[in-house]
């Protein structure tokens, strides 16, 4: 199974909270940080193993360079 970094971010866009998982695919990631996601947190990233963002929420917040958050 693929593995996957799922990354919160609070209003002044400074890392939250995250965690790395294992899903079927991309979809369920998705389904995962959207469930986990707290009031607190006003965006979330998921990353997959290659470090390549595959979903943001909200989409039309600029995205960050090519890392997740340390």
């Amino acid at each position: 199974m693929p593995s996957y970094e799922i990354v919160y971010l609070d209003g002044d866009g400074r890392l939250a909270f995250k965690f790395a998982t294992t899903c079927d695919d991309e979809k369920c990631a998705k389904v995962l940080a959207h469930a986990m996601k707290q009031s607190e947190h006003k965006r979330f990233e998921v990353w997959d193993e290659k470090a390549a963002l595959v979903y943001a929420r909200p989409s039309s917040a600029p995205a960050p360079e090519a890392q997740p958050p340390a």
